[in-house]
């Protein structure tokens, strides 16, 4: 991992803040951002624009988590969170809320970077699950148009399912365009002309 990441720390408590300062300072990370607040995070993130989010809390209520849910979710960062009381429910809060690595062992300066690499690493790979969902549903979503579509050009041109489908495509192929904006176009014709 390189020092070059650019880590924001959030912590209410200042002596925890500097302590962590100091820590990710003496592991090599020079580019260090403070805050105090643990509300508005996300205006501050999207400010600041770190690699990496590293939370301190005592005691983590439902507000933080969901403030670290808006935090890893619209600014699209990895959070690691340090909390000292081991509660099995925030655990499993924190890990829907979008937290990658939850630290209840207290912070050791040596764990430091494979904390943060593990972090990176887990957000990157939940990332990609969340792109790879993302693109089925919207495959999904595009295979259901057509099928709608092209169930409204059998019904109109009395053709059967593989001629209707075909006609879509070579008309698709013919302007240059995608099967599923031909189904759109279709479908908003039909709606149309009801």
């Amino acid at each position: 991992m390189t020092p070059a990441l650019k880590i924001l720390i959030v912590d209410a408590n200042p002596v925890r803040a500097a302590i962590l300062d100091e820590g990710f300072r003496e592991a090599g990370f020079t580019d260090l951002v403070r805050i105090g607040a643990t509300h508005g995070q996300v205006t501050v993130i999207e400010a600041h624009d770190p690699d990496v989010v590293v939370i301190d809390l005592v005691n983590p209520g439902h507000n933080a988590l969901a403030e670290m849910l808006l935090v890893s979710r619209r600014p699209k960062r990895p959070i690691s969170a340090f909390v000292e009381p081991v509660d099995a429910a925030l655990i499993e809060a924190a890990v829907e809320a979008g937290v990658a690595v939850y630290v209840v062992d207290g912070l050791k300066w040596e764990a430091l970077e494979p904390i943060l690499q593990t972090c990176i690493s887990r957000f990157s790979a939940a990332s990609k699950l969340r792109e790879g969902l993302d693109e089925v549903r919207s495959q999904r979503d595009d295979r259901a148009l057509i099928d709608r579509a092209k169930g409204i050009v059998m019904h109109l041109k009395g053709l059967p399912e593989a001629e209707a489908y075909a006609l879509m495509r070579r008309t698709a192929m013919n302007e240059k365009r995608k099967l599923v904006d031909i189904a759109r176009s279709i479908i908003t014709a039909a709606e149309v002309l009801k």
